[in-house]
């Protein structure tokens, strides 16, 4: 039995057949002069001719070929080709039909024919005529009204069979939508069940994760399980351990609470002893206490003993380049004790020429002698020297006011005496660093029994009666004039110097940049004494103040160190030039505060009423450092040529004069 066929493909190939039908053109032969003529005269030439070609006609259109049905169907735009299936379909069907709808690909197109080319006629079973003679137009004019006929014929028949195909192509129409409609159904259907598909594949996914969780989870447990087991029976071994161990804690448990009792009692009989200790070191202290006051009270009366004012003459030694002097200038005489006591005298020869005997001969040199508390010679260094004023510097330290002088001619060795050599040499460090390095030290050495110290220190130069600060730094330098001695407060004794600074200072680093800065900032000028002359009074003050707090106790008392300016008379000391003038004043200011000096210790050692610190500015800053209750020393400097003995002799002749002045009782300052 023949399968079959798809009412699509039947139809495509009629619609093909008949487009070439009417493609082929006519192969009657046509003269050129009838082709002119209008169709109704054609039918009237025809009419001879029906009868000779009817026959004909009919055999031509009984022999037409049936159209062959296309095996593929092309598709057109838009549309899908759907092969022809029976009816009835069922389950297994439907499925079918799914696949293939799926696995059907489009077939190849069958390609247009081109406008000139003539599609192949159709085969006849009767012979081609034979070709009429040119004459014979009846017969030609028979021929065509025969083929004529046969077309219309042809034509009628390819009506019929377009509408069958039409008929044909609306029920595959029909036929497809259905398929349609049912595959979009399968189509749903089937995506229902790929999104159930993909839901139970996301569900065994996460329970396969699930799985492996508690699979991790049981190997963890596991695990963990071992290790419990492991750490119990190490429990277990360290329990038995420990019941060991608290056995033999007890018995020693045992045997310390029997120690105990034993220690209780000897603890019993220290405490008793710390108690009698504390009692005997309250004693000590207090005894200690006591004996740092009798030390300082002998150690005042000593000092009043060598007397509240004291003098020593310093030496210098000649210097390179000066001419050694005579032998027999300067001697210095023996104590009484021999040549094992430090020198207290000092004898210098002076020879006038202008003094002369009857028998013309120069007369014999006048020797002076003088006598003071102690008296260093050229060779005597500058420990040697510290070391016998160190005691007196420790009295400031005792809350006693103590001043220093260096006083002398210009280049008698003042300012060495007091600050030093340049270098940093320790061994010609002088009286200002040597004195603070000594309180600090005693200071704590003195914090071990309470004591606590502050020290505040400045300094400043008294030029021409103006003060300055010597310490001064930036855009205040040189600006002396802004510099007033006033008192501290109402009512208050202690004097202050306003403008200037007051630096605290605990250690020799300190006051070695402070003394830098004061060296820096002097006024000096050149004299024909010396080169580099200090013109102007310099005074360091140091402000010590001490507390007791377990006692209660305060002492404040400053140290003034002063380097006097040269004490040279006028003419020896001018120099010559366009600033003897200022040399001249500066020479007038010098010496009048030199003698004032010398006025104030007068009246302070005849008890006056009135003393006249006033009159110069150096006696009005150290008037708190001259009264009854200060100690004061003086250095008289003098130099050792031959050529300054005019000057040396009046320098001693006011020192001896200082040396016989008692101001009095020195009192500590205590609250």
């Amino acid at each position: 039995m023949e399968p079959q066929r798809s009412p699509l493909l039947e139809v495509k190939g009629n619609i093909e057949l008949k487009r070439a039908l009417a493609k082929a053109p006519s192969r009657l032969p046509l003269p050129g002069s009838r082709l002119k003529r209008g169709p109704d005269q054609m039918e009237e030439d025809l009419e001879p001719e029906k009868k000779r070609t009817r026959g004909l006609g009919t055999k031509v259109a009984t022999s037409r070929p049936r159209a062959t049905a296309l095996t593929t169907v092309p598709q057109t735009q838009g549309q899908t080709a759907v092969p022809k299936v029976p009816r009835k379909t069922g389950p297994r069907c439907s499925a079918a039909i799914a696949t293939v709808l799926k696995n059907q690909k489009p077939g190849p197109a069958v390609p247009a024919q081109k406008p000139g080319t003539t599609a192949a006629p159709p085969v006849v079973g009767r012979k081609k005529p034979s070709k009429r003679p040119a004459w014979d137009l009846k017969g030609q004019l028979c021929d065509l009204n025969a083929e004529l006929k046969c077309c219309r014929e042809r034509t009628q028949m390819l009506d019929q069979e377009n509408q069958q195909l039409r008929n044909q192509l609306r029920e595959a129409q029909q036929q497809a939508t259905a398929l349609g409609t049912e595959r979009r159904t399968l189509e749903e259907e089937l995506a229902r069940m790929r999104a159930q598909a993909e839901q139970g594949q996301q569900e065994l996914g996460n329970l396969s994760t699930r799985v492996l969780e508690l699979e991790e989870r049981l190997g963890t447990q596991e695990g963990l399980v071992q290790e419990l087991q492991k750490e119990q029976l190490e429990l277990q071994e360290e329990r038995r351990g420990l019941a060991a161990q608290l056995e033999e804690q007890e018995r020693r448990l045992q045997a310390s609470e029997a120690a105990l009792s034993g220690s209780q009692a000897e603890l019993a009989s220290l405490r008793q002893e710390a108690a009698a200790q504390a009692d005997l070191l309250a004693k000590r202290e207090e005894r200690l206490h006591g004996l740092e006051m009798e030390r300082r009270r002998l150690h005042n009366q000593l000092q009043e003993l060598k007397g509240n004012v004291r003098v020593f003459c310093r030496v210098r030694p000649v210097l390179p380049g000066e001419s050694t002097p005579p032998p027999g200038f300067l001697l210095f005489p023996s104590g009484p004790s021999g040549p094992s006591d430090p020198p207290t005298r000092l004898s210098l020869s002076r020879s006038d020429e202008r003094r002369g005997t009857l028998s013309g001969a120069p007369a014999a040199p006048t020797r002076h002698d003088f006598s003071f508390d102690r008296v260093f010679p050229p060779g005597s260094g500058q420990d040697e020297v510290f070391e016998e004023i160190s005691m007196l510097v420790q009295s400031a330290l005792d809350g006693y006011p103590v001043c220093i002088f260096a006083y002398g001619q210009t280049g008698s060795g003042k300012t060495f005496t007091m600050e030093g050599g340049p270098g940093g040499d320790p061994q010609v460090e002088g009286l200002i660093p040597r004195a603070l390095r000594h309180l600090f030290s005693v200071a704590q050495e003195l914090s071990g029994q309470g004591w606590t110290y502050s020290f505040v220190a400045s300094y400043v130069e008294i030029y021409n009666e103006t003060v300055r600060d010597l310490l001064a730094t930036g855009t205040r330098k040189g600006h002396g004039g802004e510099c007033e001695i006033r008192r501290a407060g109402p009512g208050s004794e202690e004097l202050t110097v306003t403008n200037a600074r007051y630096v605290p200072v605990s250690c020799e680093r300190e006051v070695e940049a402070l003394l830098h800065l004061a060296r820096q900032n002097r006024a000096v000028a050149r004299t024909a004494q010396n080169e580099r002359s200090s013109r102007s009074h310099s005074v360091f003050q140091l402000q010590i103040s001490g507390e007791h707090a377990g006692r209660g106790l305060q002492c404040a008392a400053p140290l003034s160190l002063v380097d006097l300016a040269g004490s040279e008379r006028l003419d020896p000391g001018l120099a010559l030039g366009p600033g003897e003038r200022e040399r001249l004043r500066e020479t007038q200011a010098i010496n009048s505060s030199l003698s004032t000096l010398g006025l104030v210790i007068m009246a302070l050692s005849n008890k006056e009423s009135h003393v006249p610190y006033r009159n110069s500015k150096l006696t009005y800053l150290l008037q708190n450092s001259l009264g009854g209750s200060a100690k004061m020393l003086m250095f008289v400097n003098i130099s050792p040529l031959e050529e300054n003995v005019s000057e040396s002799l009046n320098s001693l002749r006011f020192a001896s004069k200082v040396n016989q002045c008692v101001i009095g009782t020195a009192q500590a300052n205590r609250k």
